[in-house]
This record gives C-alpha cells, sequence and structure tokens, in this order.
C-alpha cells in the first residue's frame, strides 16, 4: 500500500512540472533564465512579455503591428541580447514562398540558415529560423519565430545575439523570454 502512495504522489510531483517545450528542446536549453521580470504590455494591449527590469524597453505601434523591443544595455554588444516581439495584423502561411522570402531576406544581410523547424507554439502554429553571419566585425546569429495566432494577425520575435561567448545559453534565454508571452 505505501508502494502504491509513493508511486502515485511520485507521479503527482513530477506531472506538476512544467514540461519543456518543443523549442527549447530543439536548442538544448536547461532552464536559462532571468530573475527580476517585468511584465509589459504592448501599446494596442494585445499581448504582453516579461523583460528584466533592468533591461531598455521601447514601444513601437502603427496600423499594421504593435511591438515591444528590449536589450540589456548595461553590456557589451558581445554579451547581450536584443529581443524584439510584434504583433503583427496580417495572414501567415508557412509555406515554400514564406520559408524563401525569409531566406533571400536573409541571404541580403549576408546571414545563413542553420536550422528551422515548423512546430506548435502555445497551441499555435510556429515556424523558426536560425541564421548566422557577420555584421560589422562581429559574428552574429538571428532566431526568428513566427507565430500563426490567427487569420488576421500572426506574432514575431526575433532574437539577435553577437559574438561567440555564451551564445546558446543567450539564446536559450531568449526562448524563455517569449514562451512567457501572454495574449490578451
Amino acid at each position: 500500500m505505501n508502494k502504491y502512495l509513493l508511486l502515485f504522489f511520485s507521479f503527482c510531483l513530477f506531472s506538476s512540472c512544467k514540461q519543456q517545450t518543443k523549442i527549447s528542446r530543439d536548442f538544448d536549453c536547461s532552464k536559462a533564465t532571468f530573475s527580476s521580470l517585468e511584465e509589459i504590455t504592448d501599446m494596442k494591449n494585445s499581448f504582453s512579455v516579461s523583460f528584466p527590469e533592468y533591461w531598455k524597453t521601447n514601444l513601437y505601434y502603427d496600423h499594421a503591428q504593435s511591438s515591444i523591443y528590449g536589450a540589456d544595455t548595461t553590456k557589451q554588444l558581445t554579451e547581450t541580447t536584443i529581443l524584439d516581439v510584434a504583433l503583427v495584423q496580417k495572414n501567415i502561411t508557412f509555406d515554400a514562398v514564406f520559408k524563401l522570402n525569409l531566406e533571400r531576406e536573409h541571404l541580403k544581410n549576408n546571414l545563413i540558415k542553420t536550422r528551422s523547424n515548423e512546430e506548435k507554439f502555445q497551441e499555435n502554429i510556429a515556424y523558426y529560423s536560425l541564421s548566422k553571419g557577420v555584421k560589422g566585425n562581429y559574428p552574429y546569429r538571428i532566431l526568428d519565430l513566427f507565430v500563426k495566432i490567427n487569420g488576421q494577425n500572426f506574432l514575431h520575435a526575433k532574437t539577435q545575439v553577437y559574438g561567440d561567448s555564451a551564445v546558446n545559453k543567450r539564446l536559450c534565454r531568449a526562448i524563455d523570454l517569449i514562451e512567457k508571452i501572454t495574449f490578451k
């Protein structure tokens, strides 16, 4: 009887732990998180993100989109993470044309795709692409995540990481912030 009780409580404990998302597994992220987060809501009150309190943030909107841009400006460019999250009022389809256009845009900026995948993100269909190149004198990586919210809107979360120091850790920390996005 005690074995069954112990087994039941163990199951409850493990099942209550937050499951790692597919994108976190794709990037082999262990829990790389920030502390002291501040929730920021976009100007159209469509979504919110949680950025570290010490990050510098900017909000932007126009008739087609609303975005929140943030970065840790207390660190050197090669040690920081830059994250831009935008809700765009436009339909999106992750077909061959979309993927080709994204790759063309990256090639114009001397970026080469290193990996991509289509998967679920918060129960919505999503597509991500990781590309690398050189910008200025620095190695540069950009992670684009597109999430189809509905027939009229999609989310674009763009992470930029410069340099070679702790690249995967910085990408994983950005992914953790992206996974905390809530829609209104």
